[in-house]
């Protein structure tokens, strides 16, 4: 599986940005994915992840109300649609993807072995 992330850029706190991260190698309806970030220092953290269904999405409560994810399984493409950016969204987005990952664990970056090669999210306050 490879996954070619995109749609990071700068933009101002309020803006909004879509990321797209589109999974090759495998039909995207048999995989769980999901998005995480790091910023400058931090640790790698969750953001979101989208069952390989579609029906079931989860979001770390820092984004939570402001961030969707979505899936296109035609288009083998995940999204995460981020409104109302701030400062601290500031980071490397990453998405992930894994076949089989149970929802419980969706938030788990152990559980996935496929990574992108992430996209700069930069917000200027």
């Amino acid at each position: 599986v490879q996954l070619q992330a995109s749609g990071g850029g700068l933009v101002q706190a309020g803006d909004s940005l879509r990321l797209s991260c589109v999974a090759s190698g495998v039909p995207s309806r048999r995989l769980g994915m999901s998005w995480f970030r790091q910023a400058p220092g931090k640790e790698r953290e969750f953001v979101s992840a989208i069952h390989w269904s579609g029906g079931s999405t989860i979001y770390s409560d820092s984004v939570k109300g402001r961030f969707t994810t979505s899936r296109d399984n035609a288009k083998n493409t995940v999204f995460l649609q981020m409104n109302s950016l701030k400062s601290e969204d500031t980071a490397v987005y990453y998405c992930a993807a894994q076949a089989g990952v149970i929802y419980s664990n969706m938030h788990n970056s152990r559980a996935y072995h496929h990574w992108g090669q992430g996209t700069q999210v930069t917000v200027s306050s």
